[in-house]
């Protein structure tokens, strides 16, 4: 059975009024003041406690940005920012501290922390518009650096960095939660001869089309397409168990060959893709199957069978 789907980096959002600002504040008058001032020009979200803000910076829709108070019950600000900053998906998020404490130890506090601005009550309205506008800014130009550092530049679908990120945390989600996990190498068929014969512009155009074409045949968001190197490329299948990811890697093959790209240097005359697949069945490790790399190795070897075999073709690694 396939699950559900990511394919290349999200494309960050084109303008401001789509990014979030979580206002966190334990006084319900001090988040309408704030959120006032900018729910023209942000998505609000709001959070009383430092536990509910940490839920929805963790979540699935993390913000953009955090307003965050120092004086709260139960965590205080100061922890707050602290767990953000050593986790792993929050750690990029600003944090502008928003208090009534205005002593320098407690900035120096504050920005020792991760913060990268300190407000102090009684704020100015233009103030914190100003300084909420400049560091959403900011976070723009950071995600989409981010953004494009984990693409491929020729095919536009994720690079070999972002795969094998997205890989260590899918096998560390599977075997976590006892999931399905399969991986899918692919190769396109003659490609040297390809090259040789048309010229590696052609080339380049060629990889770019076999990518378009593979793009197309993942629906899910969770499914990831990188380019693995070369003349290959990769397809990162959480949630999918090895038919259905058999299904999808015929589905990847046909994608290909149904683009009919003309490769006079080869038998078949057009471009062809050769695909093995591997499975990392209910997160349980098996013998050979230990951890990434062993799955990365199974799916290669399943590919070198179907070259083997004649190309244009999905071998299993249970096959």
């Amino acid at each position: 059975m396939q699950a559900m789907p990511s394919r290349v980096p999200t494309p960050m959002p084109d303008s401001l009024a789509q990014r979030t600002v979580l206002i966190v504040d334990d006084q319900p008058d001090s988040i309408q003041v704030l959120a006032r001032l900018i729910k023209d020009d942000y998505r609000v979200r709001v959070a009383t406690g430092g536990e509910r803000a940490l839920e929805i910076a963790q979540g699935e829709d993390p913000p953009d940005l955090i307003l965050l108070d120092v004086e709260m019950p139960g965590i205080d600000g100061y922890e707050v920012c602290r767990r953000l900053k050593s986790h792993p998906r929050t750690v990029g998020i600003p944090v502008l501290f928003i208090t009534a404490r205005n002593d320098p130890e407690d900035e120096e506090r504050g920005l020792t922390l991760g913060a990268v601005d300190y407000i102090s009550k009684p704020f100015r309205p233009a103030v914190v518009r100003a300084r909420v506008r400049n560091h959403m800014r900011l976070k723009v130009k950071s995600d989409l650096l981010e953004q494009y550092s984990m693409r491929d530049s020729l095919t536009n679908v994720a690079n070999r960095r972002l795969f094998d990120e997205r890989l260590a945390e899918a096998w560390a989600r599977a075997l976590r939660k006892g999931h399905d996990l399969t991986l899918i190498l692919m190769d396109i068929d003659h490609f040297k001869q390809y090259n040789d014969h048309y010229g590696h512009g052609a080339g380049d155009d060629g990889l770019c089309r076999v990518a378009r074409a593979l793009h197309a045949q993942l629906q899910r968001p969770g499914d990831l397409l990188a380019r693995y190197g070369g003349e290959e490329f990769v397809a990162l299948l959480p949630e999918t168990d090895a038919p259905g990811g058999y299904e999808v890697a015929e589905r990847l093959r046909q994608g290909v060959e149904t683009q009919q790209i003309p490769h006079a240097a080869c038998d078949r005359r057009q471009v062809t893709l050769s695909l093995g697949c591997a499975t990392l069945a209910s997160g349980l490790p098996r013998e050979g199957l230990h951890s990434p790399a062993d799955l990365l190795q199974a799916a290669d070897r399943a590919l070198y069978r179907a070259k083997a075999a004649g190309r244009n073709r999905v071998m299993a690694a249970e096959d």
